[in-house]
């Protein structure tokens, strides 16, 4: 049965974070993204949300961007073409190049509206068979390393369930042996967010005796090469994150034996569909992966959700508590970690309802497309 979409409306909106939050690429506070809001003739409603920030320092893509590409190519695909199940508008979208963020988007309210339309949770819909799912923290550089070990043992006391760690050159080994000397057996990984290459090979080898969960993303962030050359010398598991924006990419990625955990972040790889696709490939393939968070609100952190809800997400995630980064946040109820642990709304479609009055309050632009 057609999906039958009369209207979709995009949000721009701008939300401050508590604190900020700083990689080996900078620092920010202020979060500007795009909620998608696709309505069908009958008042169900189905909300996406966008992840790219407003510098390309993660991919290519920019707020900016998202805009361009949703307005003035998506949504005139989506108003001349009819769909029945949200895995069509992946392939609808296929010929528009990359462009990932702004495609997840639109595709996700695509997704909440059809498992709003059959009465079942997003979770189901993706076939998820978990009723709770484990939670990490990711905490950015520190300015000193006593924050840091402040920081990380707060973390620990609220129960999450491992800590990842931004490093970057000059703030790596020795912050991390501190750490590991404090915290002798929690679960630690560090995100390098490329900030390495070869050259540093005896270098990243001391990670080995810090017995890290995992090392995510040292090299270029397109490439599986030579991290392939990387992985075949180091004992810690290397974590591709940028290098996957595609089930092909992770496909020969692990072909090559470039890593042996994949962090599947929605956005970075055009959508849930293709997400899916990429953790069936890894459980076939003994290969483990995790859901990478992009300092979402509640729409996108709840699609994180419901995509960890898959057998092969055996690693806690990034999807910390709503309190952790917003004073607010646009959905209610939020998002509450407990001990580590989210449980798995089941509630129709995402399962959290919006918070109307927040998120007007923090829209600063608004655009209809009626079909």
């Amino acid at each position: 049965m057609t999906i039958p979409i009369k209207k979709i409306t995009l949000r721009k909106i701008n939300m401050r974070l508590k604190n900020p939050f700083t990689t080996s690429f900078g620092s920010m506070q202020d979060k500007e993204f795009y909620i998608i809001e696709a309505a069908d003739t009958e008042g169900n409603r189905g909300f996406g949300e966008s992840v790219a920030f407003t510098s390309p320092w993660y991919t290519e893509e920019t707020v900016k961007t998202n805009l361009h590409m949703i307005e003035d190519f998506l949504m005139k695909i989506l108003q001349e073409n009819e769909i029945t199940h949200p895995d069509e508008v992946t392939e609808l979208f296929r010929p528009i190049k990359r462009n990932n963020m702004a495609k997840a988007a639109v595709e996700g309210a695509v997704w909440d509206l059809y498992a709003k339309r059959q009465n079942i949770s997003l979770a189901e819909a993706l076939g998820g068979v978990k009723q709770e799912i484990d939670v990490g923290i990711s905490i950015g550089i520190q300015p000193t390393l006593k924050d840091l070990l402040n920081s990380i043992e707060s973390h620990m006391q609220a129960g999450y369930k491992r800590i990842k760690m931004k490093i970057k050159p000059g703030q790596d080994i020795d912050m991390l042996r501190e750490v590991r000397k404090r915290f002798p057996d929690t679960p630690i990984m560090a995100d390098a967010n490329s900030a390495y290459d070869l050259k540093d090979v005896e270098h990243l080898k001391q990670l080995d005796d810090l017995h890290l969960m995992m090392i995510e993303q040292p090299l270029a962030h397109d490439d599986i090469v030579d991290h392939a050359e990387l992985q075949a010398v180091m004992e810690t598991p290397i974590c591709l994150d940028e290098s996957i924006q595609s089930f092909e990419d992770a496909r020969k990625a692990v072909e090559l034996g470039s890593c042996e955990v994949i962090n599947i972040k929605i956005g970075r790889v055009g959508g849930l569909t293709e997400a899916k696709r990429i953790h069936d490939y890894c459980l076939k393939h003994d290969i483990a992966v995790w859901c990478g968070g992009m300092l979402e609100a509640g729409v996108g952190r709840a699609h994180n959700i419901a995509l960890t809800t898959l057998p092969q997400f055996i690693l806690p995630g990034d999807t910390a508590g709503s309190s952790l980064y917003w004073e607010k946040d646009i959905i209610q109820p939020e998002v509450v970690v407990e001990n580590g642990i989210i449980q798995i709304p089941d509630k129709p479609g995402i399962g959290y309802d919006l918070d109307e009055k927040a998120l007007e309050a923090f829209t600063v632009e608004k655009k209809v497309f009626y079909f």
